[in-house]
């Protein structure tokens, strides 16, 4: 006959094989069985003495023996007992009815009190089944078998009597039982401890509202939870859980177990303030609330929607600075129920940004301090504060500095400095409204002390004549203080060998330019050139020292070799387009004329070349045929019904070389 294998076998064959026993495997005193499960203790007698010869755990008893000992245990074939042992909650207890199918003997005891005997050697299976009542909570229940002599098997098993009938015993309360609100959700959450009867069949959940004695029944499960999001927010409800058996019998409620929900209301305390990083809103909290929805309007009307998770705060940095910008607020519930907006909105405007790149260059008893802003994303500047101190941080709640300001707008001299002492410097935009941008980064300076000495001469100062005008050139000066150049032109006087250039301020540059075109009429005089330089001290390299590099130069003489006839009624004018690429042409109506002519003169043909088709009756001609690098000269004359040509008036104009 086929044998079972057993626990007990398993552990034999693990012991043949050398392996490490599993814990279910270990001597009697050291094998724990898993709930619900039996202790399996062989013995080599029939009186359950002495040392076991094994113990392990079976999930079930169900053996079936055969003529020989148990696989696995060094047991007689004949003359050997089983014991198994589980102890286990019954919960609420009840009918349950004790099954045996059993060759030789078996006996069943419950907390140590024999329920069950059949205890005698036979050579067929004996079949019994005991009702009785278990006590509720937890209880032993043990199973002695012995086999005599010849085949040997055993089962038994214990099960809840479930019939309605019979089973009289409800379930007990759930214990644990706890609830609480689930704000991401907006949820409900009961939950509680399992049951420990095996006749269970689930759990029931019912609700009452605050102020009703009627519960109403809102779940069925077979879980130990339940989640559900109450109809009516802003109120409170009552939950309680019963088991209930397969008999149907229903255990009393656990404790009433409030949950207060949480209407969704509108936001209040809203406000918004313009900062350099964007519009920062706050408001109140509300209670169960998750999340916030923004809405956004521009001067025009024009509405932008985000939304929140954070608790009372947002600051939308998307808005462009300078423009007002107009906000209301609502709040949504973790269901996704959403409030009204708050009934008021709040405007506010994002501060100009901070201005960058201030340099501080200094001079006798004063510093002058230049600073850039980006129009396109810095905003609308009213002005701005310069602040100062001799110690970082500076302090902009002082007053700022008086400045002199020059005709830049980014441009301070502080004329209250005083001489060799080191300054902190900070500039702040502020808009029409007064409110300040964040201070720029510092920029520290040491004041010079009395400055009398003048910068270098200009060096390589050099000349030339083009179609175009004159062209200056000069080697840079090193000064760290230089301010600007100051350009001079004028005319060679005196006699030869006491000449000198007798010239006036002509133009003044940055210090950063080198070189300058005087785009004058070629019309081959001689002139001179110097050029001045002029540091942050107001001190003069030709002023102080009367000391410069001349530079003389004859201009070509591009004049035509045809003469203008006076007399003209034309009155006629030139000007190049901001392109260099053409030049417009201009004159008054002459009165009684049906028309007009433009000629060009024509270096080359020695003559002046006619431009435009008869008759041309407009007062401006675009000349967009003309050369770059030299200059141009015009006739345009009148034309009359009768065909007659007026004397022609003149004008010229030069047209740069293209960068």
């Amino acid at each position: 006959m086929p044998q079972r294998l057993s626990a007990a076998l398993l552990t034999a064959t693990a012991l043949a094989a050398g392996l490490a026993l599993p814990a279910t495997a270990q001597a009697a005193t050291t094998v724990n069985c898993a709930a619900g499960g039996w202790k399996a203790t062989y013995y080599a007698n029939t009186s359950f003495s002495g040392t076991p010869k094994r113990t392990v755990c079976d999930s079930s008893i169900s053996e079936n023996y055969g003529t020989g000992d148990p696989a696995g245990v060094t047991l007689p074939k004949d003359n050997f007992t089983v014991r198994w042992a589980t102890t286990r909650n019954f919960g609420s207890g009840g009918p349950f009815a004790l099954t045996t199918e059993v060759r030789d003997g078996i006996r069943v005891y419950l907390d140590g009190v024999r329920k069950m005997d059949v205890w005698k050697n036979v050579s067929t299976t004996q079949k019994k089944t005991v009702n009785l009542t278990v006590p509720k909570g937890t209880h032993t229940l043990r199973v002695d078998f012995v086999a005599w002599t010849g085949s040997a098997n055993v089962k038994f098993a214990y099960a809840p009597r479930t019939s309605a009938t019979v089973d009289k015993t409800a379930p007990l309360t759930p214990t644990g039982a706890k609830a609480v609100l689930d704000n991401a959700t907006a949820q409900a959450r009961v939950s509680w401890a399992a049951n420990k009867e095996m006749d269970l069949a689930g759990y029931r959940v019912y609700r009452r509202l605050k102020g009703s004695t009627a519960f109403t029944r809102v779940a069925q499960t077979t879980g130990t939870s339940f989640a559900q999001v109450p109809s009516m927010p802003g109120s409170t409800y009552y939950y309680e859980v019963r088991a209930y058996d397969k008999a149907g019998r229903e255990s009393t409620g656990t404790a009433d177990l409030p949950i207060t929900t949480y209407a969704v209301t509108s936001p209040t305390g809203l406000t918004a303030k313009g900062t350099d990083a964007g519009i920062a809103l706050a408001w109140k909290p509300v209670p169960g609330a998750v999340m916030y929805d923004i809405v956004r309007l521009d001067d025009h009307g024009e509405n932008a929607y985000f939304s929140t998770k954070s608790t009372g705060s947002y600051t939308d940095t998307k808005v462009a600075r300078s423009v007002k910008w107009s906000y209301r607020v609502s709040s949504r519930d973790g269901a996704g129920r959403f409030s009204q907006y708050d009934a008021h909105s709040v405007e506010a405007r994002r501060l100009v940004a901070a201005p960058r790149n201030v340099t501080a260059v200094p001079a006798t008893g004063k510093v002058v301090l230049n600073w850039a802003t980006d129009a396109a994303t810095g905003g609308d500047y009213f002005a701005f504060h310069v602040y100062r101190s001799t110690t970082l941080p500076v302090d902009t709640t002082a007053e700022p500095v008086k400045c002199a300001y020059s005709r830049e707008p980014s441009v301070c001299t502080d004329t209250s400095a005083a001489m060799n002492t080191t300054y902190h410097y900070v500039v702040k935009g502020y808009d029409d409204t007064g409110d300040e941008s964040l201070a720029s980064a510092p920029v520290t300076v040491t004041t010079l002390g009395e400055d009398r000495t003048p910068p270098a001469p200009v060096a390589g100062l050099r000349a030339e004549a083009t179609e175009y005008g004159i062209v200056l050139h000069w080697n840079a000066n090193t000064e760290a203080d230089l301010k600007r150049y100051e350009i001079y032109r004028g005319e060679v006087i005196g006699d030869p060998g006491e000449q000198v250039c007798s010239a006036g301020q002509y133009d003044f540059l940055s210090p950063a330019t080198t070189s300058y075109l005087d785009d004058r009429l070629p019309d081959g005089e001689e002139v001179c050139y110097f050029v001045d330089a002029i540091d942050q001290s107001g001190n003069s390299s030709f002023k102080w020292t009367g000391d410069a590099n001349v530079a003389v130069v004859t201009e070509l003489d591009l004049t035509p070799s045809v003469a203008t006839p006076e007399g003209s009624p034309v009155t006629a004018s030139a000007m190049s387009d901001e392109g260099g690429t053409a030049i417009r042409l201009d004159w008054q109506p002459v009165q009684d004329a049906t028309g007009y002519r433009v000629y060009r003169w024509n270096p080359t043909t020695l003559t002046y070349e006619k431009l435009t088709a008869d008759p041309f009756t407009d007062t401006t001609y675009m000349d967009t045929a003309a050369g770059s690098g030299t200059t141009h000269f015009y006739w345009v004359s009148a034309v009359y019904a009768d065909g007659r040509e007026s004397a022609p008036g003149a004008a010229w104009e030069i047209l740069p070389p293209k960068a």
